[in-house]
């Protein structure tokens, strides 16, 4: 072969380059294999999914027993109603001062 010598091959650096390369490649892919096959549930939830946590929630409070019947109805007209907020007042809040 014209113009090859063993002098002339590449050098460390640019194998060490080469490997670096490999190892971003094969890491992209095993990152791209593992976004495709997580559970859907694991992603970041979209908005209907989203409101529809806190009903679960209320629900399952409600089946423990830990709410009775007409708090899970107060507590779920609200969760439900677009209009009316509960509003929150401070600790320290003392009415007509």
């Amino acid at each position: 072969m014209m113009g090859w010598s063993p002098d002339a091959g590449w050098g460390w650096s640019t194998w060490l380059g080469m490997a670096v390369m490999m190892a971003i490649v094969w890491g992209a892919v095993i990152v791209a294999i593992v976004m495709v096959f997580r559970p859907a549930d694991r992603r970041g939830g979209d908005a209907a999914h989203s409101g529809q946590e806190p009903a679960r929630i209320l629900a399952e409070r409600y089946a423990r027993g830990e709410i009775d019947a007409a708090e899970y109805r107060v507590r779920t007209d609200v969760l439900h109603s677009t209009t009316e907020r509960p509003r929150r007042r401070h600790p320290t809040h003392v009415d007509g001062a």
